[in-house]
């Protein structure tokens, strides 16, 4: 994929800065062509002279450069790129892209570029987790700005959590991902749309299981994910009918909303919302509901006492869709948020249920799955387990929407 694609990278400030060198090779290996941007920060780590001679061309690292103007016109610069890549991406260089400022040769061509930008972030983990940066992160994806990474360990100021900009190879993958997926969409989403004339179901959220009218057995999901995909579907050109649990978020436009509490209720819209193509089971369904629901607001009666809740199993949405005896949608996708053994337990899942697909995804603490931005799944099928890099919910929400167009071609 990324065969003549050129390639603007752009390197940051930061002990990562020679990781940066050895991404150079592997895109050039590649047959990418890479042209390179080199801050004043980032030449403190790498020096122009191992830049240029891995690249074979200048290195760019003047704003008011009369030869370079003359020659290539810093506009020009990043317009002339397929994708421009900030690697490593400072803390401070995230702050200008989000808040526009153009004082230097790197954020000027981030502000004035239409080409697609993709930034692998590289700092300190109490400067990852600070609000401001977190709010700038925000930001930058939601103008589409690409993410990989950063990943969790060791660190060369000695602590420890996430920061670590992505390995070289991984970013790599990340870029010829990119344009893998441009290149998909590019047929599937121009005109007709790859699934106009589709319809299809999508349940998301969690639910809500009552225990008394205050208190409820609930999960952790945000309906981030199933809400993406819904989304995605419409932009395919899909009829989409979102089944959601509570959650705190719109409806994406041009989707039918049909909004549940409970697993019982879930079922019932969802079995009510056929026949369709397909149903994407993204929901997280609570396992069990109290069998017998208080009718007034139970007491704690003093601080000795303990109060033992009778279960039952609620119905399984995934396993009664998949095994339809008659209208089964063509596809059934189902969802495995695990915590240890994924892709185990993911594939044990799939043979159990019945289902076509399963998106298999890591929720484990730290991992920040649950109510944050980003995923990282793999693809569960009979054409071969299929394991994207770590992306945005939506990035693997239009993923995913093009893999079911592709299964649903007459």
């Amino acid at each position: 994929m990324l065969a003549g694609k050129k390639i603007l990278l752009i390197i940051g400030g930061g002990v990562a800065a020679y990781k940066s060198l050895l991404l150079i090779r592997d895109l050039q290996k590649q047959g990418a062509f890479v042209r390179c941007v080199l801050t004043p920060a980032g030449a403190e780590f790498v020096t122009p002279l191992s830049v240029g001679g891995l690249s074979g061309d200048r290195v760019y690292q003047e704003l008011f450069d009369l030869t370079a103007e003359a020659e290539m016109g810093h506009i020009e610069l990043s317009r002339s790129a397929d994708l421009l890549v900030v690697a490593p991406t400072t803390a401070d260089l995230m702050a200008k892209m989000a808040n526009g400022l153009a004082n230097d040769l790197a954020s000027t061509l981030l502000l004035a570029t239409d080409t697609p930008v993709m930034i692998a972030p590289s700092m300190n983990v109490r400067m990852w987790e600070h609000p401001a940066t977190q709010k700038n992160l925000k930001t930058l994806k939601s103008r589409g700005v690409l993410t990989v990474g950063p990943d969790e360990g060791d660190m060369a100021c000695g602590e420890y959590g996430y920061g670590r900009m992505a390995e070289p190879e991984v970013i790599a993958d990340a870029i010829g991902d990119h344009f893998e997926f441009a290149a998909s969409a590019e047929t599937t989403l121009g005109t007709p749309q790859g699934l106009r004339g589709k319809r299809i179901v999508v349940t998301s959220g969690p639910t809500h299981e009552p225990i008394d009218p205050v208190r409820y057995i609930a999960n952790r999901s945000s309906g981030k994910q199933g809400h993406a995909i819904a989304g995605a579907l419409v932009a395919e050109g899909a009829e989409v009918i979102l089944i959601s649990g509570p959650t705190r978020l719109d409806a994406p436009s041009g989707c039918t909303l049909r909004a549940v509490e409970t697993a019982e209720e879930m079922l019932s819209e969802t079995l009510n919302a056929l026949p369709a193509d397909a149903v994407v089971c993204a929901a997280a369904v609570a396992d069990y509901r109290v069998e017998a629901v208080a009718e007034n607001k139970l007491k704690k009666d003093d601080e000795n006492d303990a109060r033992t809740l009778s279960l039952v199993e609620n119905p399984d949405i995934l396993k009664t869709i998949s095994q339809l005896p008659n209208g089964r949608p063509e596809l059934v996708i189902g969802f495995a948020a695990e915590t240890e053994k994924v892709i185990d337990h993911a594939s044990a899942k799939r043979a159990r249920k019945g289902c076509d697909w399963i998106v298999a995804n890591d929720v484990s603490t730290g991992t920040g799955t649950f109510g944050g931005d980003d995923n990282q799944v793999t693809l569960v099928r009979d054409a071969g387990n299929e394991s994207w890099p770590k992306m945005s919910k939506d990035d693997v929400a239009r993923r995913l929407a093009t893999k079911i167009s592709e299964a649903l071609k007459p």
